[in-house]
Protein backbone atom coordinates (compact mmCIF):
# COMPACT_ATOMS: atom_id res chain seq x y z
CA UNK A 1 0.00 0.00 0.00
CA UNK A 2 1.39 3.43 -0.92
CA UNK A 3 2.42 5.76 1.86
CA UNK A 4 0.47 9.00 1.95
CA UNK A 5 1.95 12.43 2.56
CA UNK A 6 0.03 12.43 5.85
CA UNK A 7 1.73 9.20 6.95
CA UNK A 8 5.19 10.50 6.02
CA UNK A 9 4.63 13.66 8.04
CA UNK A 10 3.16 11.69 10.96
CA UNK A 11 6.31 9.54 11.16
CA UNK A 12 8.49 12.67 11.23
CA UNK A 13 6.32 14.25 13.95
CA UNK A 14 6.44 11.08 16.06
CA UNK A 15 10.23 10.90 15.74
CA UNK A 16 10.51 14.47 17.00
CA UNK A 17 8.04 13.80 19.82
CA UNK A 18 10.21 10.93 21.03
CA UNK A 19 13.28 13.16 20.92
CA UNK A 20 11.50 15.89 22.90
CA UNK A 21 10.22 13.43 25.50
CA UNK A 22 13.64 11.81 25.79
CA UNK A 23 15.41 15.12 26.34
CA UNK A 24 12.81 17.07 28.36
CA UNK A 25 10.83 14.30 30.04
CA UNK A 26 7.32 14.65 31.49
CA UNK A 27 5.98 17.44 33.70
CA UNK A 28 6.17 20.54 31.53
CA UNK A 29 3.21 22.55 30.33
CA UNK A 30 1.67 21.65 26.99
CA UNK A 31 2.82 25.02 25.62
CA UNK A 32 6.48 24.14 26.25
CA UNK A 33 6.20 20.90 24.28
CA UNK A 34 4.33 22.71 21.50
CA UNK A 35 7.00 25.40 21.22
CA UNK A 36 9.81 22.86 20.94
CA UNK A 37 7.92 20.63 18.50
CA UNK A 38 7.11 23.59 16.25
CA UNK A 39 10.77 24.66 16.35
CA UNK A 40 12.02 21.19 15.40
CA UNK A 41 9.51 20.77 12.58
CA UNK A 42 10.28 24.19 11.10
CA UNK A 43 14.00 23.43 11.40
CA UNK A 44 13.33 20.26 9.37
CA UNK A 45 11.68 22.34 6.62
CA UNK A 46 8.00 21.72 7.32
CA UNK A 47 5.35 24.43 7.00
CA UNK A 48 3.97 24.65 10.53
CA UNK A 49 1.03 26.56 11.95
CA UNK A 50 0.49 26.81 15.70
CA UNK A 51 -2.70 27.61 17.64
CA UNK A 52 -4.76 27.41 14.43
CA UNK A 53 -8.35 28.68 14.66
CA UNK A 54 -10.90 26.12 13.56
CA UNK A 55 -14.34 27.65 12.97
CA UNK A 56 -17.55 25.81 13.67
CA UNK A 57 -19.54 25.27 10.48
CA UNK A 58 -23.25 24.66 10.90
CA UNK A 59 -26.23 24.94 8.59
CA UNK A 60 -24.05 26.27 5.78
CA UNK A 61 -22.70 29.09 7.95
CA UNK A 62 -19.35 29.64 9.61
CA UNK A 63 -19.77 30.52 13.27
CA UNK A 64 -16.54 32.07 14.50
CA UNK A 65 -13.39 30.40 15.74
CA UNK A 66 -14.76 27.72 17.99
CA UNK A 67 -11.53 25.83 18.59
CA UNK A 68 -7.77 26.05 18.22
CA UNK A 69 -5.67 23.18 16.93
CA UNK A 70 -2.28 23.03 18.62
CA UNK A 71 -0.28 22.39 15.44
CA UNK A 72 -0.99 21.75 11.76
CA UNK A 73 1.90 20.51 9.60
CA UNK A 74 2.05 21.19 5.84
CA UNK A 75 -1.67 21.90 5.95
CA UNK A 76 -2.47 18.17 6.17
CA UNK A 77 -1.67 16.74 9.64
CA UNK A 78 -3.28 18.06 12.80
CA UNK A 79 -1.44 17.54 16.08
CA UNK A 80 -3.13 17.87 19.45
CA UNK A 81 -0.71 17.92 22.37
CA UNK A 82 -1.53 17.11 25.97
CA UNK A 83 0.32 17.11 29.25
CA UNK A 84 -2.16 15.18 31.38
CA UNK A 85 -2.03 12.19 33.74
CA UNK A 86 -3.96 10.03 31.29
CA UNK A 87 -5.54 10.42 27.88
CA UNK A 88 -9.31 10.12 28.06
CA UNK A 89 -12.03 9.48 25.51
CA UNK A 90 -12.76 13.21 25.44
CA UNK A 91 -9.26 13.93 24.11
CA UNK A 92 -9.75 11.46 21.25
CA UNK A 93 -13.19 12.92 20.49
CA UNK A 94 -11.68 16.42 20.47
CA UNK A 95 -9.23 15.42 17.72
CA UNK A 96 -11.98 13.77 15.67
CA UNK A 97 -14.06 16.95 15.94
CA UNK A 98 -11.09 19.11 14.89
CA UNK A 99 -10.48 16.85 11.89
CA UNK A 100 -14.12 16.99 10.81
CA UNK A 101 -14.35 20.76 11.21
CA UNK A 102 -11.06 21.40 9.41
CA UNK A 103 -11.57 18.80 6.68
CA UNK A 104 -8.20 17.21 7.46
CA UNK A 105 -7.76 13.44 7.31
CA UNK A 106 -5.09 12.65 9.90
CA UNK A 107 -4.48 13.78 13.45
CA UNK A 108 -2.01 12.79 16.12
CA UNK A 109 -2.89 12.98 19.80
CA UNK A 110 0.29 13.08 21.88
CA UNK A 111 0.47 13.10 25.68
CA UNK A 112 3.90 14.13 26.99
CA UNK A 113 3.09 13.81 30.72
CA UNK A 114 3.99 10.14 30.98
CA UNK A 115 6.94 7.97 31.85
CA UNK A 116 7.05 6.34 28.40
CA UNK A 117 5.77 8.02 25.25
CA UNK A 118 4.95 4.66 23.65
CA UNK A 119 1.23 4.11 24.17
CA UNK A 120 0.66 7.84 24.60
CA UNK A 121 0.53 8.69 20.90
CA UNK A 122 -2.74 8.03 19.12
CA UNK A 123 -3.34 8.16 15.38
CA UNK A 124 -6.80 9.57 14.64
CA UNK A 125 -8.23 9.34 11.14
CA UNK A 126 -11.00 11.04 9.21
CA UNK A 127 -11.31 9.36 5.82
CA UNK A 128 -7.94 7.60 5.75
CA UNK A 129 -7.36 3.88 6.17
CA UNK A 130 -6.75 3.06 9.85
CA UNK A 131 -3.32 1.55 9.28
CA UNK A 132 -0.71 2.51 6.73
Amino acid sequence: MATTEEDRIAREVINRAYRIHSELGPGLLESAYRTVLVYLLIKQGFAVESEVSIPVKFDGMQHGAGYRADVIVNGVVLIELKSVDELGKIHFKQVITYLKLSGLRLGLLINFNCEHLKGNIRRVVNGLPEEQ
